[in-house]
């Protein structure tokens, strides 16, 4: 009888450093724009993109199929 060869799931590692899990099972994003070219923003429009955000109800499908071994709750 022949094997059946099993794939391996993959983990998206661009998306592995983009978010993070957080102790309850949700899911947390940076926001974006904070990187370089900050000289023209004002102090409060850079204060405002500081710390991290939970990402939205409609993209927790998408995050679960780029991270298939992270235990994520909706």
């Amino acid at each position: 009888m022949k094997k059946v060869k099993k794939y391996k799931l993959k983990t998206k590692k661009a998306a592995s450093k983009r978010f993070k899990l957080t102790g309850s099972g949700k899911v947390r994003r940076y926001k974006r724009g904070k990187r370089h070219l900050n000289e023209h923003l004002s102090s409060n429009s850079i204060r405002a993109k500081k710390g991290s955000v939970g990402i939205s109800k409609s993209d927790i499908d998408k995050v679960k199929l780029l991270l298939p071994h992270m235990p994520i709750k909706e």
